[in-house]
């Protein structure tokens, strides 16, 4: 299973429009060659290099139904994703994406995606740690595209 973007490329700086210098919407990400048993898929971008402990989620994306394979640029940030599944609470607390914003820095930033053998039937604006513990069990398989991130000052 490969996830693969047109606005993130491997190891590549993420084009400002989608983080806090920009328009801060969602990019868009399509996959590949996912296994035939999948049931649902979770979407996940965080940052480890985030000063705190365990780092920052900024997109929890789960019970993606198995049939999708492609997540539109620019998903509104509510709890119900239309045919993309539902949209968990950030580590800022909110529903939906926010993006990339180091403090300092450059940071990367992990997109990974986990193939399941059951969705995770959590309720729509879950916790990245509810998220988390409701993963353990259910992957077939993972992939990840790594994108990284510094503000124009440096800082």
């Amino acid at each position: 299973m490969r996830l693969l973007s047109s606005a993130i490329q491997a190891g590549e700086p993420i084009p400002p429009r989608f983080t806090c210098e920009g328009e801060n919407v969602s990019p868009e990400f399509y996959w590949v060659d996912a296994p035939k048993e999948t049931k649902s898929f979770v979407l996940i971008l965080h940052d480890p290099d985030a000063p705190r402990d365990n780092g920052f989620t900024h997109w929890l994306l789960y019970d993606i139904p198995p049939n999708v394979t492609h997540i539109p640029e620019d998903l509104p940030k509510q709890a119900s994703a239309a045919d993309s599944g539902m949209q968990g609470k950030n580590d800022s607390g909110k529903v939906g994406y926010t993006g990339p914003c180091p403090p300092s820095g450059r940071h990367r930033y992990f997109a990974r995606l986990y193939a399941l053998r059951k969705q995770l039937d959590l309720p729509p604006g879950a916790t990245p740690m509810e998220v988390k513990m409701a993963l353990e069990g259910k992957v077939i398989e993972q992939t990840e595209l790594m994108g990284t991130f510094a503000k124009s000052n440096g800082r």
